[in-house]
């Protein structure tokens, strides 16, 4: 009971936003890792660039910000990970979209 009344009295305990913040902010990573299974026509090239920028400087901040809020940190270096994966899968379809596109264009004129 005593680890449970500290948790609940410290300075990242659920009596604060250095808690709340990152318990909500897991819904961006699950998210994008449920969009995983999505084709990649659907990815939005430019919003996943923004989410790594995102992730990056807030990760930053989570490292930086008194009291040290590690949870914080967790949260957007995992963001940062599925959404330079999802990026180098838009990458990918991408460059296959446009080989098959210089493909076709070639088989017309022939």
């Amino acid at each position: 009971m005593e680890i449970l009344r500290v948790f609940w009295n410290s300075p990242i305990g659920p009596k604060t936003t250095h808690f709340w913040g990152p318990v909500f902010n897991w819904s961006i990573p699950i998210a994008a890792l449920l969009d995983t299974k999505k084709p990649p026509e659907m990815i939005s090239g430019n919003m996943t660039a923004v989410m790594c920028g995102y992730s990056a400087l807030f990760m930053r901040f989570a490292w930086m910000v008194q009291p040290r809020n590690l949870h914080l940190l967790v949260c957007h270096a995992s963001n940062e990970t599925v959404q330079l994966y999802q990026l180098s899968r838009w990458i990918k379809a991408q460059e296959y979209f446009l080989k098959k596109e210089e493909a076709e264009t070639q088989s017309s004129k022939a």
